[in-house]
């Protein structure tokens, strides 16, 4: 509630007022202000000061959780209030996002200093400046040897040697995220051998290890094989190299494996005759077959499956992890068009997956007959997704209007879909919320207002002014796009810090053109069979980030 001026007001001018307390009553005050006030009153009421500082008898702990609950734009604003408030805010702060050109090394000690309990940091750098070195890494490793997330990202100039001096100083890392750095095997190893706590691995683009360069493997220490909980790798040359890790991680949960050159169906088989705790895999443009998908139906535990732009994985493959793979929940399916996944497997998943919460099919043709397995027996299926298909039409969506009970979010993208099919979701699906229908050439936009005056409370997204449905995003979730790593939440892009001259911002903000999108990646392609396009690995290898523009979706 907050508090207008008005007659009992105090003029912030008058200079009774003293800087911290008052010291009693203003007599010069009418009557008026104290209508209570008697001769028998013990104690005087106090009145507020000109600059009175009301945070003067708070805790700095308590003042700390106030900036806690602030956004980084506040509290960036707030701490620059008064010296007190400044120190409070960088003590409490445990996050920080750095931007890591050379130009920072001299200020880094000034820069820990206020942030001294600093626990998850990020470093980036834009290809076109000169990244922090060792000597740098080294030292922040001193400062914050309370760390436990770490993200690197285009710091080019780190080598093996400072990431084994950060892996000795820092052992209590549990999130690790490394992109486009130029450091090797040998420093990746001393960080599973020296952090003993670590969980999460995330690994892009190590432009030191490629084929052209005698790499030794990436080994397990025994630490990491009980600690690693997730690894995430990404558009390395040789991601066979981290085999022995995927398959010494006793504790391993989740596996992202996303544009990795290589055969992964032997790490799979390994995994598999093991005793394993797989929750969440996902294959994306990496080279496996329907002897990966068998040995993935061997894990008990899967829930969550993202199958895309494998073109060697058929029905067998999917039907074999369908029928052993009981607790599954999210399915993402994009076969690429190649419709060597179809009725057969969708309809096998449709069966069996009795527990299946979201389901996004892109880029197969499924008619009626697995889609109404899915609808009949798939009673929790909350969201769905239908992109790029020739076959899904009114009759296949119909289905759904009047089979899915439970679904809540429906996206339908690049369909042979009319009006007619769209309309039937005005009375089906009663716990729908919303609806998203783009480039679909059949659909106008009369049937939103058709959607909208039925059902005033469900959310409608129809773009009928494209047709192009080359590039779609198929996901039906709040995540959007499909491809998922480890991020930081959102950090603030510049910190105040305190130096001779007084208070100045340290720049922290992340070039915009640093990070490929998803749409831009997805054109790295296959070259039939079991390879990957030459050509762009050779552009890679010689240390070109240069990709075509995303599309836009």
């Amino acid at each position: 509630m907050g508090q207008s001026s008005s007659a009992h007001g105090f003029s912030p001018t008058d200079s009774n007022y003293s800087h911290h307390r008052c010291s009693g009553t203003d007599h010069s005050q009418s009557e008026f202000f104290y209508p209570t006030h008697s001769e028998e009153d013990d104690f005087p009421i106090s009145q507020p000061c000109k600059n009175q500082d009301y945070t003067d008898g708070l805790p700095d702990e308590c003042l700390a959780l106030i900036f806690q609950s602030l956004s980084s734009g506040d509290r960036k604003r707030s701490s620059l209030v008064c010296r007190r408030w400044l120190l409070v805010e960088g003590i409490s702060r445990n996050r920080l996002s750095l931007n890591a050109k050379a130009e920072i090394i001299p200020d880094i000690p000034t820069i820990f200093s206020r942030f001294d309990s600093v626990t998850k940091l990020a470093l980036r750098c834009d290809r076109r400046s000169v990244s922090i070195n060792d000597e740098a890494l080294i030292l922040i490793s001193h400062r914050c040897v309370n760390l436990t997330r770490l993200k690197l990202r285009g710091c080019r100039d780190i080598t093996d040697l400072g990431m084994a001096c950060l892996a000795k100083n820092c052992e209590k890392l549990k999130k690790i995220s490394c992109g486009s750095c130029m450091f090797g095997a040998e420093g990746m190893n001393a960080l599973l051998i020296n952090s003993i706590s670590l969980e999460e691995l995330s690994v892009k683009r190590l432009r030191c290890m490629n084929h052209t360069v005698s790499v030794e493997p990436i080994s397990i220490g025994s630490n990491a094989a009980c600690s690693l909980k997730s690894i995430c790798l990404k558009e390395l040359y040789n991601g066979q190299y981290f085999g022995p890790l995927i398959m010494g991680s006793k504790n391993l949960k989740t596996l992202k494996l996303l544009r990795c050159l290589g055969d992964w169906d032997r790490v799979l088989e390994t995994i598999a005759s093991r005793e394993n705790h797989l929750v969440e895999i996902h294959l994306e443009r990496v080279q496996v077959s329907d002897i990966g998908l068998r040995a993935i139906s061997k894990f008990s535990d899967l829930e969550i499956l993202h199958l895309v732009k494998a073109p060697e994985c058929t029905d067998d493959g999917v039907v074999d992890v369908a029928r052993r793979c009981k607790l599954l929940r999210k399915v993402h399916i994009d076969g690429w068009r190649t419709n060597r996944i179809g009725d057969v497997g969708l309809g096998a998943i449709g069966e069996n997956s009795v527990n299946l919460k979201e389901l996004v099919i892109m880029g197969l043709n499924p008619t009626v007959t697995s889609l109404l397995a899915i609808a009949s027996n798939c009673q929790k299926l909350e969201r769905l997704a239908l992109c790029g298909s020739e076959s899904i039409g009114d009759a296949e969506v119909t289905c759904i209007a009047t089979k899915c009970m439970a679904l809540k979010k429906l996206c339908i993208k690049g369909c042979e879909v009319t009006d007619e099919g769209i309309v039937s979701f005005a009375w089906g699906c009663p716990n729908l919320v919303k609806i998203k229908v783009k480039k679909c050439k059949n659909v106008t936009g009369e049937v939103a207002d058709v959607l909208r005056s039925r059902r005033g409370s469900l959310a409608v997204n129809l773009d009928v002014g494209e047709v192009d449905v080359e590039v779609v995003d198929g996901s039906a979730s709040d995540g959007g796009a499909l491809e998922e790593v480890i991020e930081f939440p959102a950090i603030a892009r510049t910190v105040p810090v305190l130096g001779a001259g007084g208070v100045v911002d340290i720049d922290t903000s992340s070039n915009s053109n640093f990070g490929r999108s998803s749409a831009s990646n997805s054109r790295i392609g296959f070259l039939g069979g079991r390879g990957f396009v030459a050509c762009t690995f050779r552009r890679w290898s010689n240390g070109s980030d240069d990709l075509p523009p995303p599309a836009r979706g």
